[in-house]
């Protein structure tokens, strides 16, 4: 696993934050050293395919990165009788995904697609991961998105959700905001590190409040909508169809 060292240098002028090739080649290091809890939703999201998949149905990692849902998702299940298709817009992390999923043995097939997933039409789902990807869709596209895959669920269908939140109170954001840093720090990120990493996603990453999440998703129709995973401001929620 390659050391994420992508904002360590002081000299180099800031950008916008994007999936290229540079966070393909740490994302694992990056992803684990930045949230908290992500091993643990990404084995769960393993625990609630092999409940919740149904034979004949298709199952969809939208925003897949390299792979570590859709690997969960296909080392879970109990038979091959369903797809899994894995979706990103990045094609430096769809050859990583290839990559990373073609050394970690047989299961149930597998599609990857290089695409907006705005623009990808769901089908027979009987599960749909959204595992920290909403939060880079435009605020106005995130109602249609989430339409769109509760249209195309099967009934009894799970949505996994996770995001980085924003909190209501100035107070409590401060709080979780320094609880997160201190978290990035123990993992030996510097202040100018986590300074400019949080510059790059500024205008990149754009969070929402909990609530915000909530009543969205029982405006498009989902029933059942729990919070199963929360440490300091990055949560986890299942929704039923």
């Amino acid at each position: 696993m390659n050391q994420d060292r992508l904002y360590a240098d002081a000299q180099e002028i800031v950008t916008d934050f994007v999936f290229d090739e540079r966070v393909a080649s740490v994302f694992p290091d990056m992803i684990n050293r930045s949230v908290p809890g992500y091993g643990t939703i990404i084995n769960m999201i393993g625990t609630l395919a092999a409940q919740r998949v149904k034979p004949g149905s298709c199952c969809y990692d939208l925003g897949c990165s390299l792979g570590a849902a859709t690997l969960a998702i296909r080392s879970a299940a109990k038979d091959d009788d369903f797809l899994i298709v894995a979706v990103d817009n990045s094609p430096a992390m769809l050859t990583g995904a290839r990559e990373y999923l073609a050394d970690k043995g047989q299961g149930p097939p597998v599609e990857l697609i290089c695409a907006d997933i705005r623009d990808i039409r769901i089908r027979q789902a009987s599960m749909v991961t959204l595992n920290f990807t909403l939060q880079f869709v435009p605020a106005a596209d995130r109602s249609p998105l989430l339409q769109g895959i509760y249209e195309g669920m099967l009934p009894d269908g799970l949505l996994l959700l996770s995001e980085k939140i924003a909190l209501p109170d100035e107070l409590t954001q401060q709080l979780f905001t320094e609880m997160h840093h201190g978290f990035k720090k123990a993992r030996g990120y510097s202040e100018l590190e986590i300074s400019r990493k949080r510059s790059a996603l500024e205008d990149v990453l754009i969070p929402e409040t909990l609530s915000c999440h909530t009543q969205r998703l029982h405006k498009v129709g989902f029933t059942t909508i729990e919070v199963w995973f929360q440490c300091f401001n990055f949560v986890s929620l299942l929704a039923i169809k």
